[in-house]
């Protein structure tokens, strides 16, 4: 019985986390969309976006509230979006997406965790070749006719569509025409669940479980540092 609770104990503490670190990443994402463009999401489509991916990780409204006054005020100095590459264990692709307000901090602190985990920090742009930058929105698929849904938006940008195991749609566009696709979904009032701006690999890497146990590692410890939003790879 001790066993069991000091478990669950342990899980609880687990999703506590997750969800706090969730929360964090959307916070940033929110507090950079209203240094761009305001902080009314009637006029900043990005904004829009954020709030929305917000209530996906299920973030109170009071906390997205709260991070929108915050971005709001002159003093708060914000965060830079900056991108990292490297190697992973056993020739593994990773880009790693941070927000940041001190990228000296955040450099050191992803150099350390790279090495410290087999891997090594590399140069911007290294990977260009490896991954596709698209747009990935994810919609309800009740009540929408796929197809036809399909064939409306092609003109604004739509490059596939396919369903996932929730019964979800997941609409993927050109880095370019995320916008367009965006402003289409709005104008037809469909409700996105998140839209995300993705990093996603033409090329795998397979390997054994051993060795994906080291990357998987590695990508572990990179998405718990703070600044980091999100973390790319190419294993299979």
């Amino acid at each position: 019985m001790g066993r069991a609770f000091e478990y669950r104990k342990a899980a609880k503490f687990a999703r506590w986390d997750k969800m706090a670190k969730a929360f964090t990443r959307a916070g940033r994402e929110i507090a950079m969309a209203v240094k761009e463009g305001g902080p009314s999401p009637d006029t900043n489509s990005n904004l829009r976006r954020a709030i929305q991916n917000a209530k996906s990780a299920q973030m109170p409204k009071d906390r997205i509230d709260a991070a929108i006054k915050r971005a709001s005020s002159k003093d708060d100095k914000g965060f830079t979006v900056v991108v990292y590459e490297g190697m992973g264990p056993h020739g593994v692709a990773i880009v790693v997406e941070s927000a940041t307000d001190n990228p000296t901090r955040t450099v050191a602190n992803l150099r350390v965790i790279f090495n410290k985990n087999g891997g090594s920090m590399g140069t911007q742009g290294m990977h260009d070749f490896i991954f596709d930058r698209k747009g990935v929105f994810k919609i309800n698929a009740a009540n929408v006719d796929a197809e036809e849904l399909e064939f409306e938006l092609i003109d604004a940008g739509l490059d596939s569509m396919e369903k996932d195991e929730e019964n979800h749609l997941i609409l993927y566009t050109k880095f370019a025409d995320f916008g367009s696709l965006q402003k289409a979904l709005e104008d037809k009032n469909i409700e996105v669940i998140s839209a995300e701006l993705q990093r996603i690999p033409n090329i795998h890497k397979e390997l054994n479980e051993q060795d994906t146990d080291d990357v998987l590692e590695l990508i572990d410890k990179l998405e718990q540092d703070d600044d980091v939003q999100t973390v790319f790879h190419n294993l299979a």
